[in-house]
């Protein structure tokens, strides 16, 4: 079948055509009956495709189609449909057969054929997913996971024709102000794919303040600024001094490549000439005098120690576009033509690629000793008193990424951003159609004069950013994702171009959610019961070496500590080890014990985990992302308690004994004028107890945690 028309981001096929409920929405032909994913024994690839790649994306490392399959295959194993994977000239009974077919088949909502599409065919025999491309293969493996999850398992028969009607579809992390681990990212990379989102754009370079000009010149070469990428080459040395919170090019490398390997490219920002003093403190001489996070374009040594910065990482970056922020420059205007038009050049000499720029200073071709960007330099629209993309840059032919600030999100406060996604202007932020669903040729959504037609050929996309503005102790890592949960399916839903309902979004989501492959951003944990892990140590040996968990839920642990004649487990210097990490929101860790020295009073660690540490400073604190989150609790010596961690939503407490409960809160400083606290969702470290160095002795009696409704 081909495309016969785009109407309000729905495909329409045929009359019996309806739409498959999933996120992003699938047009859906049915035949009538269905087949269970458990039927399935094999995946087969196409011998005449297996080693095709998708040449027309962003990604310069994208995977075959055989790789495509297997990371496929790793999916359904994950789901408990354990299947062989090979190649194969033809599809056979009970199989799901991967293969390309005509890209004609598949365009995007301007009319153009997309590398995205994929046909996905369902019948008693088999499975079938043909694509424009390998990409367009993996996007129809999504879609197969969603219906097998959204119907226990059973996958109805018929015939679903799907392209995306953009080609960037995304969202875009300040890891600037707030370091990230590799770890973090590549689990929010498996989550966007699930919802077939293909572009992740991260900030790398930023300064904490925007109002640095309020400073001394002294206090400015001081505040927080980052550059988050490692290198060892001389040309750069003291551009960044925090290795131990950025990404060396093997990181960044494996960043890129678990991403791409789940059709998600990772998209570079290197931001200047403004929010640039993390530049001018590597090289003071650079920096506008009334405000250093500017940089002074016309010194001589800017313009070539910017192409310096970018000679060094370019190589780094395995995709077709960078970005090189441009945002938000307050000086001469001519100079910052001058710059961006000097690093496009430059960019595009050295590596063959393109650049972006957020929209700051429109065209103006009236004034003829005004100096234009370049056409070849794509725009990323944020707001209207910067920019209006359609009378200033789409009627000037400039190619423009929507990132409309609708969909900002400051993490943890805001005077003017929300800390969530605004997931409800997903459904009703469309003033060209009367208030309906919101896609990305809206970027106004209030009046519809501003907004180009549904299939403007020069509408990029749309990529939706979060901010960091006050720092790394605001938030811990998690609570991006939650800011983020459920915005990026409702924004993926629309950037393909579905149409999701308010009414669908979290029913949907709450069928498929704990299975997303590639990720537990929520750290969740499987058990029985509300009880997921209990040690007593009643009636062990002396010498412990297997510790039983009598919740039921067989997380048995290991130690090489004694215990003692009271049921307690004796540490010092011994360690206890969990199978267990650490546990998601809505939780309670239990710990009984007896503290008998405290070693080291200022950094002694009770509990360590995967994302938290329990510690005494002396007081009661909570570790997490290089930030100390401390009560005015401390523990008593020689006397037995109770401590409770209490995970609650996005708060965390701490209650010794029947106290009353303590909480954690962050401090956060807001543009250096004042300071407001906000709440703390901080993991549950469940890992380790105790260990060598651990800085204290004592008894535990027992360790346990649980879950909260």
């Amino acid at each position: 079948m081909r495309r016969l028309n785009w109407y309000g981001g729905l495909v329409l096929l045929a009359s019996t055509q309806v739409n498959s409920r999933g996120i992003p929405t699938v047009p859906f032909t049915a035949s009538g009956g269905q087949i269970r994913l458990s039927e399935i024994n094999s995946i087969i690839v196409d011998t005449q495709y297996a080693n095709s790649v998708n040449s027309n994306g962003e990604t310069l490392i994208p995977p075959s189609l055989h790789e495509f399959a297997e990371t496929f295959a790793q999916d359904l194993k994950s789901i408990h449909v354990d299947v062989d994977c090979g190649a194969g000239a033809s599809a056979s009974n009970g199989s799901i057969f991967l293969t390309l077919g005509d890209p004609s088949d598949f365009l995007d909502v301007a009319g153009r054929e997309s590398a995205e599409g994929y046909r996905l065919s369902v019948s008693e025999s088999g499975i079938e997913i043909t694509g424009a491309s390998s990409l367009g293969v993996w996007w129809g493996t999504r879609t197969l996971l969603q219906q097998a999850l959204l119907g226990n398992g059973s996958i109805p028969h018929g015939t679903s024709i799907d392209t995306p009607g953009w080609g960037t579809r995304g969202m875009m992390l300040d890891a600037a102000r707030h370091y990230y681990p590799p770890d973090f990212l590549i689990e929010m990379c498996a989550y966007m794919s699930f919802f077939k989102q293909n572009t992740f754009q991260i900030h790398l370079s930023d300064n904490l303040y925007n109002n640095v000009d309020l400073y001394s010149r002294e206090r400015s070469l001081d505040l927080y600024a980052r550059f988050r990428l490692w290198s060892e080459s001389e040309k750069v040395v003291g551009l960044n001094k925090f290795k131990n919170e950025s990404y060396t090019r093997e990181q960044f490398d494996e960043i890129q490549s678990a991403c791409a390997a789940r059709g998600v490219t990772i998209l570079p920002e290197i931001e200047a000439p403004g929010h640039a003093l993390v530049f001018v403190q590597w090289k003071p001489e650079l920096g506008l005098e009334d405000d250093l996070s500017l940089l002074n374009i016309s010194h001589p040594e800017t313009i070539p120690t910017m192409k310096t910065v970018w000679d060094t990482f370019l190589p780094w970056f395995h995709t077709k576009t960078v970005h090189i922020g441009a945002d938000e420059y307050t000086a001469e205007v001519n100079d910052y033509n001058i710059f961006v038009n000097a690093m496009a050049d430059h960019i595009r000499t050295t590596a063959d690629k393109s650049i972006r720029i957020w929209g700051t200073f429109p065209p103006n071709y009236t004034d003829p000793n005004y100096i234009n960007i370049y056409k070849n330099v794509s725009v990323q629209h944020w707001e209207f008193f910067e920019d209006n993309p359609l009378y200033d840059y789409i009627k000037n032919n400039y190619t423009v990424l929507n990132s409309d600030d609708t969909f900002y999100v400051v993490n943890k406060w805001s005077g003017s951003y929300p800390p969530q996604v605004n997931v409800s202007a997903t459904f009703v932020g469309n003033p060209n159609t009367g208030g309906g669903l919101w896609y990305p040729y809206v970027f106004d959504a209030r009046n519809r004069s501003n907004n180009p037609s549904l299939n403007e050929p020069l509408v990029l996309g749309e990529i939706a950013p979060l901010w960091n503005d006050y720092g790394p102790n605001a938030t811990v890592y998690s609570e991006t994702f939650y800011a983020w949960r459920r915005g990026i399916p409702a924004l993926a839903d629309k950037q393909w171009g579905g149409n999701l309902t308010a009414a669908e979004l979290d029913p949907l989501l709450a069928k498929i959610r704990e299975s997303i492959p590639g990720q537990n951003l929520e750290r969740r944990i499987q058990s029985a019961t509300s009880v997921i892990m209990d040690y007593t140590f009643a009636g062990e040996s002396a010498q412990m070496s297997n510790v039983r968990d009598v919740s039921g839920n067989k997380y048995d642990g290991t130690s090489d500590c004694l215990t003692s004649d009271r049921n307690s487990l004796l540490v010092d210097d011994c360690t206890l080890v969990t199978p267990l990490f650490s546990k998601g929101r809505d939780y309670k860790l239990t710990v009984s014990m007896l503290l008998s020295s405290l070693d080291e009073p200022t950094n002694a660690t009770l509990i360590s985990g995967r994302d938290s540490t329990l510690m005494l400073t002396p007081n009661v604190t909570l570790f997490q992302g290089g930030n100390y989150y401390r009560l005015n609790t401390s523990l008593p010596l020689h006397s037995r308690i109770d401590l409770e961690i209490i995970g609650r939503g996005n708060q965390t407490f701490a209650k010794v004994n029947n106290r009353t409960e303590e909480q954690f809160l962050t401090k956060m400083g807001i543009n250096g004028a004042r300071f407001e606290w906000g709440p703390m969702a901080i993991e549950a470290p469940v890992h380790q107890l105790g260990g060598q160095n651990a800085g204290w002795s004592g008894e535990v009696f027992a360790l346990k945690l649980e879950s909260l409704a």
